[in-house]
């Protein structure tokens, strides 16, 4: 007996809620792989964007993006316009839903910047703190942040995939 699969779209919709369901971000990508629980997007931001750390990313810049449907983080690549990286941009959120071509994931403010050499630092741990109490975040919820961030420096302290 063979399961057969509803063929995944190659165009999706990304939307970045906050704790309380309310959207924060979205945007559009194109399904760049799909393996197990890991889907790889392929985006270009629409346009320009002033970012408090990362300056001026410009209309057309693109970014490959790492989400696992079983993970609390998601990974930003950016890259410069002979496609090498530019930095990375890791994400603490709640594991993604994949439903009706919409990648949906619940934000929990913690990011992680690494540059190319794989430098990093852990930002928003104010932010994180205040946003738990203004929503009620769960016990759980804090546990697996924290669990998160640990697992993302640990992948970029040995090179691992997807910074390796």
């Amino acid at each position: 007996m063979s399961i057969v699969r509803e063929p995944t779209p190659t165009e999706l919709s990304v939307r970045v809620l906050k704790y309380d369901g309310a959207e924060y971000r979205r945007w559009n990508a194109r399904l760049a792989r799909r393996e197990g629980s890991l889907i790889v997007l392929d985006a270009e931001f629409e346009f320009d964007v002033q970012h408090h750390l990362l300056g001026d990313i410009r209309r057309g810049t693109r970014t490959i993006e790492y989400y696992w449907l079983d993970r609390w983080y998601n990974v930003f690549r950016f890259r410069k316009a002979d496609g090498s990286t530019r930095l990375y941009y890791c994400n603490v959120n709640m594991p993604p839903k994949l439903a009706d071509e919409v990648l949906t994931y619940i934000d929990l403010d913690i990011d992680i910047l690494v540059q190319p050499d794989l430098s990093y630092q852990v930002l928003d741990l104010e932010e994180f703190a205040a946003n738990a109490a203004r929503y009620g975040y769960a016990e759980e919820t804090k546990r697996q942040a924290d669990a998160a961030v640990d697992e993302l420096i640990s992948l970029i302290q040995k090179r691992e995939f997807p910074f390796g």
